[in-house]
C-alpha cells in the first residue's frame, strides 16, 4: 500500500493540474467525469447539493453556507479549490479534512480506471469528493465550481439551487474575451426549474443570466438588488454588515474581515430562503454560522491577519477585481509602510493587475515554484515599468521573511496574488 505522499505524488505527476500548468491541463468537456462517476455508481445523483460559481467570492460563499448548515446541525460536506497546505482541504466535511487513508485507498483502489480514462487532476479530485460525500453519507454538500461553469467538471450535478456570484475578468483565454461570453460559461450551471441566485447585478452580464435563467424556466433572484448595504464596520476580529431589504433591515457579524465579504454575505442572504424550501434553518443557525466561518469551516487566506504590529495579512486575491477590492481596504487603513510580498502566474493580466496596485508601497516580488508562475524578475521588471519599487527575491519563503524584518511595528504588510506563494512562504497555522 502506498503512503498518502507517495499517492499525492502520483495524483501530481500522472494528472494534468490545472492550477500548476494552466490552460494545457484544462478539459472543456464532460466526458471524463461523467466516465469516472458512473464507473462509481453515480455518488453526485445521491447527494443533496448546493452549487456555488463565478469569478470572485464563490470560495467564501460556499464556506459561509457550509458554516450556516453547520450550525444548524447539518453532516455538511464542502468541496472547494485549489487548496494552499493540504489536498484534503478540497474535501471537508463539517471543517474536517478527509483522512489521508480514504485519499490512499481511493487512488489504489481505482488505479487502473484512471489510468483507463486518463481524468484530470481535477476531475479525479472532483470524482473523490463525490464518493468520499456519499460513503460519509452527508446531510447536504456545498460544491465549488473550479473554472467557468458549463463545462466544469462540477457541473455533473443537479442541485437544489445554484449560485454565481459575479463575473469579472479572469481566465479570459479559455472562457471568453467579453464579460458577456465568460458570463454565458458560468450561467452554464443553471439547471431546469432549479432556482438561481446572481450575487451582482451588471449591465453586460445581467441578460445573459435571465435568458439562461428564462430558458430553463429557473426562477432568478439578484441579491445586491434585494439586500442594499447601508452599514459596514470592520473591528479587530469581527465585521458589521446592515442591509436593507424591502421593510426589513437585517444584521450579520461576521468573522470574515474583507470588506469585499459585504457582496457575499447579501448572496448567501438571498440564497438562504431558497435553500430553506429543501433543509429547514432556524434564525440562530444563520447568526452563529455568519459568526464562526473561520473556525467551523478552516477558510483560509481571505483578508486572514496572521498577526499585529506588525500586522501581516495574507490574502488570496489574484485577479482585477479581487485585487481592486483589496487595494479599496487597504485605502481605509492607517499605517506607517506598506509592505507588499507578490507573485503572480503567467496567464492572468499581469499589467492590469499591477496598474492597479498601490504606488507608495514597498514591493517585494517572488515567484512561487510551479512551471505556471512568472518569473520573479520579468514581474519586478514590468512593476518597475509602471512606477512600483521594490527588490526581487525569487524564493517565497525568504521574500516573506525578509518584508517581515524589514517592517516595523506600525508597517502594514500584505502578501498577494497566488495561492501557491501563500502556500510556500507560511509555515502551517
Amino acid at each position: 500500500m502506498a503512503t498518502y505522499q507517495e499517492t499525492l505524488d502520483y495524483l501530481y505527476s500522472q494528472l494534468p493540474m490545472f492550477t500548476k500548468l494552466g490552460a494545457a491541463a484544462y478539459k472543456a468537456d464532460l466526458h471524463n467525469i461523467e466516465a469516472l462517476c458512473k464507473a462509481l455508481h453515480n455518488p453526485q445523483n445521491k447527494l443533496t447539493t448546493i452549487h456555488v460559481g463565478g469569478t470572485n467570492g464563490k470560495g467564501s460563499t460556499s464556506h459561509m453556507l457550509s458554516s450556516i448548515l453547520q450550525s444548524q446541525g447539518y453532516k455538511v460536506g464542502l468541496y472547494t479549490s485549489p487548496h494552499i497546505f493540504d489536498f484534503r482541504e478540497r474535501i471537508r466535511i463539517n471543517g474536517d479534512m478527509c483522512s489521508q487513508e480514504f485519499v490512499v485507498n481511493f487512488v489504489e483502489t481505482h488505479r487502473a480506471l484512471l489510468e483507463n480514462i486518463q481524468p484530470s487532476f481535477f476531475e479525479t479530485t472532483v470524482a473523490m469528493a463525490f464518493a468520499y460525500f456519499m460513503e460519509q453519507q452527508v446531510d447536504v454538500a456545498v460544491i465549488e465550481v473550479g473554472l467557468g461553469g458549463r463545462l466544469d467538471s462540477t457541473n455533473i450535478i443537479t442541485p437544489i439551487i445554484s449560485i454565481i456570484t459575479n463575473i469579472g475578468w479572469d481566465h479570459m483565454d479559455l472562457l471568453g474575451d467579453t464579460l458577456a461570453k465568460i458570463a454565458r460559461e458560468k450561467a452554464g450551471i443553471i439547471k431546469p426549474t432549479i432556482p438561481v441566485v446572481i450575487g451582482e447585478t451588471h449591465p453586460e452580464t445581467a441578460s445573459v443570466f435571465i435568458e439562461a435563467a428564462t430558458n430553463h424556466h429557473a426562477p432568478i433572484v439578484f441579491a445586491d438588488q434585494q439586500f442594499l448595504l447601508t452599514k459596514q464596520e470592520i473591528k479587530t476580529d469581527r465585521q458589521l454588515l446592515v442591509y436593507e431589504e424591502k421593510e426589513n433591515t437585517v444584521v450579520v457579524k461576521t468573522d470574515l474581515l474583507g470588506i469585499y465579504q459585504a457582496k457575499n454575505v447579501a448572496t448567501v442572504l438571498a440564497a438562504l430562503p431558497l435553500i430553506q424550501k429543501t433543509l429547514p434553518i432556524h434564525e440562530n443557525a444563520i447568526t452563529q454560522g455568519f459568526a464562526h466561518v473561520q473556525a467551523q469551516t478552516k477558510l483560509l487566506g481571505r483578508w486572514q491577519v496572521l498577526q499585529n504590529e506588525p500586522t501581516v495579512i495574507v490574502e488570496v486575491a489574484h485577479n482585477v477585481n479581487g485585487i481592486h477590492e483589496v487595494c479599496k481596504q487597504l485605502d481605509q487603513i492607517q499605517y506607517k509602510t506598506l509592505r507588499i510580498v507578490t507573485g503572480m502566474v503567467k496567464d492572468k493580466d499581469v499589467t492590469a493587475v499591477l496598474n492597479i496596485l498601490p504606488k507608495h508601497a514597498e514591493y517585494y516580488f517572488t515567484q512561487a515554484k510551479i512551471p505556471r508562475a512568472l518569473a520573479a524578475e520579468l514581474l519586478h521588471q514590468k512593476a518597475a515599468e509602471i512606477g512600483l519599487r521594490g527588490t526581487c527575491i525569487p524564493d517565497a519563503k525568504t521574500a516573506f521573511e525578509t518584508a517581515k524584518n524589514d517592517a516595523s511595528k506600525e508597517d502594514l504588510m500584505i502578501v498577494l496574488g497566488s495561492f501557491f506563494i501563500i502556500e510556500e512562504m507560511i509555515d502551517q497555522q
